[in-house]
């Protein structure tokens, strides 16, 4: 007996612990642009440009001290601290690492969309970055609509012609997509 199909577009729990989801060449293209462009919003990291960069540099090396000017990159790293002397301190002592798992995480659902398939079987911990990197996107979408925590927000009545609306479906699907990893995962 051959290993059970996951349904199109549905997380199903694997033995093991990680999930699998059924996803069509066209979704599969769309996810893997999306996580390309967040890649390309939170950046290389610090000694990319550098192959000879010493690597214990990286280690000590400070963080911004002021948010992004950029809505998404501010929504994904926000303030820890209402007090300013506070959230620079935090967020220059932060941010890069937060940066690099950001970066690792879309990097490992990257790597799993290319296995392509029928059917993506991720491991528990690709499960987890897929979460993350999912959560990312949504985050990243919902700041450039300017979409609040408002359940009825006028961007979901779009008009089908409303240059919006592509965006605004991409918002939902991953949401969905999100949910249903979510409750894949839950014990």
């Amino acid at each position: 007996m051959g290993r059970k199909r996951a349904r199109s577009g549905y997380f199903e729990a694997v033995r093991g612990g990680g999930a699998a989801i059924a996803l069509d060449r066209g979704e599969i293209s769309i996810l893997r642009s999306l996580v390309v462009q967040l890649l390309e919003l939170v950046g290389p990291g610090p000694g990319a440009a550098d192959a000879d960069a010493d690597p214990l540099a990286e280690l000590f090396a400070e963080g911004p001290s002021r948010p992004p000017d950029d809505p998404a990159l501010a929504r994904l790293f926000p303030d820890a601290y209402e007090e300013q002397a506070d959230a620079s301190e935090f967020r220059r002592f932060t941010e890069n690492d937060l940066r690099a798992r950001k970066r690792d995480d879309a990097l490992a659902m990257v790597r799993c969309l290319d296995r392509g398939g029928a059917q993506l079987d991720l491991t528990p911990e690709e499960s987890r970055q897929w979460l993350g990197t999912l959560n990312d996107l949504r985050l990243t979408i919902g700041a450039y609509l300017d979409i609040t925590e408002d359940d009825d927000n006028e961007l979901y009545h779009l008009p089908d012609d409303d240059e919006r609306k592509p965006m605004v479906v991409a918002y939902l699907w991953l949401g969905a997509l999100q949910e249903s990893l979510v409750e894949t995962l839950m014990p």
